[in-house]
């Protein structure tokens, strides 16, 4: 817990870790099946930037049984179940409680070899940092609360929101990688933070490698931006420094709150290349490399144009 991994580990024997995580988000999509399918997506996420293969999930669920109709409920959790079927996770169960406020999650047990576990917070001098799912939908799906979104920038931001990072955790681990943590609500700054925090290390990110959703950059322009965005920036922002132009709407654009974003690989640079070709072929398509590991300046990220 000390280095703010995405989800715990506990070692059951030499040759096998259990890895445990819970996560459960409001709505951000319209359709209830939609919703269901992001928040598994999103919940499982935390197993695979840990290297892991999540095994089985307990549904959590907070449901105002006066106000919505049960079919909703209903979508939410076949949503659920499809992508857990499609992750090869069992469903064993779950808690469901009447709230206000409607609230779907999952409770999710993986497992990894105790020496295969892939830590945040140890990348090595030299490595190059791979994202693999572009970043904004926070923005996006802001726009679409305010009735402002285009139904042409929804699209690609609900199949990236429901997309496993499956593939991408086991190619990675296959290459040898030296570090991840999937990109969610502290964005993709507060992310990479993370990853270098109390380090003697430093992250150089390129401001024209990152890939954005469409839309991403108008909506911030327009002002619709989630509160979680400028609350990552207030909290990171002493560990960012600039060294090109960036805009407000930049700003907010990199610490925009993901949900069920991609994996934010470092790897040496002698694989990295190998690993981005692997992630086009089997379909990760957004993968891209967008910044180096450095020697510092320490626990500091460096935005470059």
């Amino acid at each position: 817990m000390e280095s703010g991994d995405d989800a715990g580990v506990y070692r059951l024997n030499d040759d096998l870790a259990i890895i445990q995580t819970v996560d459960y988000i409001t709505p951000i999509v319209d359709d209830p099946y939609t919703f269901g399918q992001v928040a598994a997506a999103n919940a499982l996420s935390d197993v695979y930037a840990m290297g892991g293969r999540p095994i089985t999930a307990l549904n959590v669920v907070c449901f105002p049984v006066s106000s919505q109709d049960i079919s909703v409920l209903q979508d939410i959790l076949r949503g659920g179940l499809d992508k857990l079927r499609e992750a090869g996770v069992a469903l064993l169960g779950g808690h469901s409680v009447e709230d206000e406020e409607l609230k779907f999650g999952l409770a999710v047990t993986g497992v990894v070899h105790p020496a295969a576990i892939v830590a945040r917070d140890t990348p090595q001098p030299g490595d190059r940092l791979i994202l693999t799912k572009a970043i904004g939908t926070g923005i996006v799906t802001t726009a679409l609360k305010g009735g402002m979104a285009e139904l042409a920038d929804l699209e690609p931001v609900y199949l990236s929101m429901t997309t496993l990072n499956k593939r991408a955790s086991e190619l990675m681990v296959e290459a040898g990688c030296h570090a991840c943590t999937d990109v969610t609500g502290f964005g993709l700054l507060g992310h990479a933070c993370g990853m270098v925090e109390d380090s003697a290390l430093g992250i150089e990110v390129s401001l024209s490698s990152i890939p954005l959703f469409t839309g991403a950059r108008e909506y911030a322009e327009m002002g619709l931006v989630p509160a979680g965005a400028r609350r990552n920036r207030d909290f990171r922002r002493h560990q960012v420094e600039a060294a090109c132009e960036l805009s407000d709407e930049m700003w907010d654009i990199l610490f925009d709150p993901q949900t069920s974003g991609g994996l934010l690989i470092a790897v040496s640079a002698e694989d990295a290349e190998a690993l981005l070709a692997s992630l086009h072929h089997d379909g990760v398509t957004h993968a891209v490399i967008i910044g180096d590991v450095v020697a510092g300046p320490k626990s500091k990220i460096v935005v470059r144009e």
